[in-house]
């Protein structure tokens, strides 16, 4: 979960400062593989004269019944910098985490690979700023990986109803060699993961909203593709 506060004020960050946070819990119901869980996001995005900056934190909770508390935490944290008119910004970001798994006779845990990227940023929007289109290209690092990498991500908002109804999203299209191995001891390669969380949002006022998110995987956390949904509440600072 993440982005959906889409850097879409970078259009008027030569004009103004901003600076804004919020925190959403989702209700995951659960898929293959992955039993129904609690999920918290909190993110924040701040606008400057150079630039932007956002970042988030995701957090999954006991995600089966042997395991409590935080058993999977991954983050992101991006800057936008620019020194000259809008819409092509340079974009940094760092991204990782780390995740437990339930075994016999002891638990395990895993790594989420720490990855750099770097790129160029375009960012469309309407006048009235009710409609957003972000688009990243971005060559990607994971760290102790001997291969280039790329990374395409798209961010997307739209205010529909005086902005009573938002939907927003992103995905992430990006090179990575992944081996999956099954049950009858055999393994798969893949290296091509797409991932896409598209939100629908309706705001009770400036502050409130609840809605629910729809995750769309391929390779990513299981081989192939799988969808995830929520139900979710937000509270804007």
């Amino acid at each position: 979960m993440k982005r959906f506060f889409l850097l879409f004020l970078g259009f008027v960050l030569s004009l103004t400062t901003f600076a804004q946070t919020d925190i959403q819990l989702h209700w995951v119901f659960g898929a293959k593989d992955q039993q129904a869980h609690l999920l918290s996001t909190v993110e924040s995005f701040n606008v400057d004269k150079w630039g932007s900056t956002y970042f988030f934190i995701d957090m999954n909770y006991k995600v089966s019944d042997n395991l409590y508390g935080v058993n999977t935490s991954y983050w992101e944290i991006s800057r936008n910098l620019r020194f000259w008119k809008p819409p092509i910004d340079f974009h940094v970001e760092y991204n990782g985490g780390f995740g437990m798994y339930e075994a016999t006779p002891y638990n395990g845990a895993y790594e989420i690979k720490n990855a750099w990227l770097f790129g160029g940023q375009y960012t469309w929007a309407s006048k009235d700023f009710n409609k957003i289109f972000i688009l990243e290209l971005l060559y990607k690092y994971i760290v102790r990986e001997d291969y280039p990498s790329f990374q395409i991500t798209g961010v997307w908002k739209l205010n529909f109803f005086k902005k009573k109804l938002t939907v927003s999203g992103f995905f992430d299209f990006w090179h990575e060699n992944k081996d999956y191995t099954h049950s009858d001891g055999t393994t798969n390669h893949t290296n091509m993961v797409f991932l896409s969380q598209p939100q629908f949002w309706y705001n009770f006022g400036q502050h409130f909203s609840m809605g629910s998110e729809i995750d769309l995987e391929n390779n990513f956390i299981i081989e192939n593709f799988r969808i995830v949904a929520t139900a979710a509440v937000k509270w804007t600072f």
